[in-house]
């Protein structure tokens, strides 16, 4: 597998992680509003278990969720990147785009930036011919990032998540797509 390449933004950096990060995303993982769309916040042993399955994931696929830093200032500021589902859905096997940001770093368009710049490599280096992307139906911010990067949603595609208990507010999920031939059409309209 081929070496996986940092990835630039004007303003981020999507880079492998290091050592130091764990103790930052040990404290974001911890943050209740920024886990609020999950089941439960994360220790920092599950924190740092994460990080490892992450690193495991760059080894065997060639990409992953990288993590995120401001390129002026190289404060960590989250995740960004691709990995593929654990689970068995309808739309599965897939590759899916996703990210977790500090709050501190919420407003202020990185979310989207680094997610058309993953995109970009999903397509432009990687071949993939589709990307999704699903969050719990009140993950409303979420959503609003899928929309703005050119995702679209089909709610006939929504579903109930299977490794989230049945009954709870979390379960059901909206899934959001994003084909190669839509992510060129796009950016050649740019």
């Amino acid at each position: 597998m081929p070496q996986t390449p940092l990835l630039k933004t004007d303003r981020l950096v999507l880079r492998r992680w290091r050592y130091s990060d764990r103790e930052f995303f040990a404290a974001l993982n911890a943050d209740p509003e920024v886990m609020e769309h999950f089941p439960a916040t994360l220790t920092k042993d599950e924190s740092d278990a994460l990080i490892d399955r992450i690193e495991a994931f760059f080894e065997q696929r060639g990409f992953g969720f990288w993590a995120l830093e401001i390129a002026e200032t190289g404060q960590f500021i989250g995740f960004t990147g691709l990995s593929v589902p654990r689970f068995q859905a309808h739309f599965t096997p897939a590759v899916e785009i996703g990210w977790r940001l500090t709050r501190s770093s919420w407003g202020h368009g990185y979310a989207c930036e680094a997610a058309r710049r993953a995109l970009s490599f999903a397509f432009d280096d990687f071949g993939l011919a589709e990307v999704v992307s699903f969050t719990s139906s009140t993950n409303l911010r979420s959503q609003a990032v899928m929309k703005r990067i050119g995702m679209t949603n089909d709610p006939a595609d929504d579903f109930d998540h299977p490794l989230v208990d049945e009954g709870h507010l979390l379960r059901r999920h909206v899934l959001w797509r994003m084909a190669a031939e839509r992510w060129r059409d796009q950016r050649s309209r740019r």
